[in-house]
């Protein structure tokens, strides 16, 4: 069994890869210091896989401790690293923030792979590198444009890190991953989308708001160049995009790739509209939610949607949810979280 190391594994995307990952025979080490996550998400792992994750707290910022993962687990042959802030709004309120936790993590975790000659590294990207495209969909040769946020410019920085790190080194290979808008949850409901302060992507908000956690939600914008004036973006299930991660780590190891460093765009390929989305989980719950129109919202790119033919072709990977089903699934998660001791912990989290 081939060891990877996960990094954010307690986190949204990151658990899911996890047991995908052991779905398909990898062995996994776990790293996430929890300041954006909760332990929670590794006994969900477990219940659906049955295995226990080993998970290290620690801050992949400060080296000495990240090494010392390496130095414990010296037959890890990958990494995934999806450890970063994520939060448009705050990126650009607090962009020191960003670029010290994204582009620190980033560096320590490339000298270790140097180090220790770690042949494969799957990195965690995002269509905010496209900034606002001339041209909808976005392929892989899309030029990155002025990022609309410090966030989208901390993963276009990560990249070109990438790509000089990727044409230096002869030990390892990698592969950036483009991902566009994760949402939905794995079909037990053992694991999902869990904010630990008020949600800042779209599917949660809606579920929040139908369950009453929230009273309601704004909408920011409606005059936008689009068809019904909201953001155009492009929702991909997180089942769907956690098989890509194992998908691309499987192409590296078969030395399918042309280059030591491969891009690959993971969205659905359909654009949906903000007001699209919030009546596909009306339409797939039943229930009506409260929301009003406010003003556009600094950092939002207005449309945009993947062309995904690469992913298909070179990694096999075929989107299998539909928005539907991805409503479906975020919205048991939510039902499900109610019952969950979880928010004792989330309170006890948000106070330290």
């Amino acid at each position: 069994m081939k060891k990877i190391l996960v990094t954010g594994g307690s986190g949204y995307i990151g658990s899911h890869t996890l047991v995908d990952l052991i779905e398909h025979g990898f062995d996994v080490v776990s790293v996430d210091n929890n300041s954006r996550s909760t332990p929670t998400m590794l006994d969900g792992v477990e219940k659906i896989t049955g295995k226990k994750i080993k998970n290290y707290k620690v801050d992949l910022c400060n080296y000495d401790e990240t090494h010392a993962i390496f130095e414990e687990n010296t037959d890890i042959v990958g990494v995934i690293h999806f450890a970063a802030y994520k939060a448009v709004g705050e990126s650009v309120e607090k962009p020191i923030l960003y670029f010290q936790n994204n582009l620190g993590s980033l560096i320590n975790i490339m000298r270790c792979i140097e180090e220790f000659k770690t042949p494969y590294f799957v990195f965690s990207s995002s269509c905010t590198v496209y900034g606002n495209p001339d041209s909808i969909p976005v392929t892989e040769q899309t030029p990155r444009k002025n990022a609309e946020s410090p966030y989208g410019l901390t993963k276009q920085m990560g990249e070109q890190m990438i790509e000089a790190f990727a044409a230096a080194t002869r030990f390892t290979k990698s592969v950036m991953l483009r991902y566009f808008n994760p949402a939905g949850a794995h079909p037990t409901a053992h694991i999902g989308e869990l904010p630990i302060d008020r949600p800042q992507n779209l599917t949660p908000i809606l579920t929040q708001t139908a369950i009453g956690k929230m009273a309601g939600f704004t909408v920011f914008g409606n005059d936008y160049d689009t068809r019904d004036g909201s953001c155009i973006r492009d929702f991909i299930h997180v089942c769907d995009l956690a098989n890509a991660h194992t998908k691309a780590l499987e192409f590296l190891i078969a030395n399918k790739n042309n280059s030591s460093c491969e891009v690959f765009n993971l969205g659905s390929g359909n654009g949906i509209s903000v007001l699209e989305t919030i009546k596909a989980f009306e339409k797939s719950t039943g229930i009506t939610l409260n929301y009003t129109i406010g003003p556009r919202r600094p950092g939002d790119v207005i449309a945009i949607y993947a062309n995904n033919d690469k992913a298909k072709e070179q990694l096999q990977w075929i989107p299998k949810y539909s928005l539907e089903e991805i409503m479906t699934s975020a919205w048991k998660w939510e039902q499900v979280i109610e019952k969950l001791p979880v928010h004792l912990e989330l309170r006890s989290h948000k106070l330290n």
